[in-house]
């Protein structure tokens, strides 16, 4: 019987991944990966490792979950170590909690690796802490996709009423109504906002602005973004640190290359 590892690839810049991880891939006799891993990471499997990609869009899916689980199982029934790569951390909006429970079934041995999530990554790098003792004491990771309908209003409302800062993945879609929601059961309209696109990566952007104003301000915004409402969105003015070392880097190329 062969073993599966459940690693988090990080948020996309491949230098985030644990060492732990990192060693993982390096033994790997098999990687299964995600879209939103960085491929660089695949680059330190051994020779020979089989790669297959496992990534998913909506509502167009290379393998479905059935699928994978599948291949998990049959691989590490082979004698096989098997990575089972997934963006950000397994456990954090990554199926990793139903990965772990069909290999429990089957009786493969398996290990969870954490990953560095994108909910505290992307902020991190657009400058924006998402606790702060003067503006959040509280932080949720909420999925901001399928919260749509009538059961979901107590969702909306404690989010609202009960969290300082919400890292909201997922949400893209779905904008105009979240925000309609968090104002509709009392945040303030004037409550800053960002949505943070490919966060630290080389093609990071970051939208910021109000619940009453962002939905028009990000309308060229896509996924893969992260969402951040709160108050300490506003400390993105001082420590915006990633964007403005990229900026300056570019400034500093094109003076060199005059």
């Amino acid at each position: 019987m062969g073993k599966v590892y459940l690693v988090g690839a990080g948020p996309g810049d491949p230098d985030l991944i644990t060492v732990k991880g990192l060693k993982a891939i390096q033994r790997a006799d098999v990687i299964l990966y995600d879209r939103l891993i960085n491929e660089e990471l695949l680059e330190n499997a051994q020779t020979g490792t089989e790669l297959t990609y496992c990534g998913k869009l909506p509502d167009r899916h290379s393998l479905t979950q059935d699928e994978i689980n599948q291949l998990l199982c049959l691989h590490a029934k082979e004698g096989k170590t098997v990575v089972r790569l997934k963006g950000g951390d397994p456990f954090i909006f990554g199926r990793g909690g139903e990965e772990a429970e069909v290999l429990w079934w089957q009786g493969v041995t398996f290990e969870i690796i954490p990953g560095i999530t994108s909910g505290s990554a992307a902020p991190a790098y657009a400058g924006i802490p998402l606790t702060h003792r003067n503006f959040s004491s509280s932080v949720a990771f909420v999925s901001g996709a399928g919260k749509t309908d009538a059961a979901s209003e107590k969702y909306w409302k404690h989010l609202a009423q009960g969290v300082d800062t919400l890292c909201i993945y997922m949400g893209v879609k779905n904008l105009p109504y979240i925000c309609n929601r968090l104002i509709g059961y009392g945040r303030k309209k004037e409550t800053p906002i960002a949505l943070v696109h490919w966060g630290t990566t080389e093609k990071q952007q970051t939208v910021t602005g109000t619940l009453e104003n962002i939905v028009e301000r990000s309308a060229a915004v896509k996924n893969p973004s992260i969402i951040i409402v709160g108050e300490v969105v506003r400390l993105r003015e001082k420590i915006n640190w990633f964007e403005e070392k990229a900026i300056a880097e570019s400034k500093l190329a094109g003076a060199t290359t005059g």
